[in-house]
């Protein structure tokens, strides 16, 4: 799939944000997982952010976001945190 906005929650906003970064397929997306993807667009703030994080996820699983279970979310979020505290600042 080439098309990343073929992808469960990613728009056209999103995938120019992927292609931005390197990620044009969903194997590149796959490869670097959620969270790296995340942080490298640069949002830190996961409050502000956590739905993005989510849809990466998502796209990854191929499901829409919101179907992904709390556990799941949770787990991808505390992922996410450890890797940005173990960014330079």
């Amino acid at each position: 799939m080439e098309d990343l906005t073929q992808l469960p929650n990613i728009g056209p906003v999103l995938a120019e944000k992927l292609k931005q970064i390197g990620v044009t397929t969903y194997d590149d997306l796959a490869e670097m997982g959620s969270v790296d993807a995340l942080i490298r667009i640069g949002q830190t703030d996961i409050t502000a952010f956590a739905n993005m994080l989510y849809a990466l996820e998502g796209a990854i699983l191929g499901v829409r976001w919101h179907n992904i279970p709390k556990e799941h979310r949770e787990k991808v979020k505390n992922e996410f945190y450890q890797a940005i505290s173990r960014q330079p600042k």
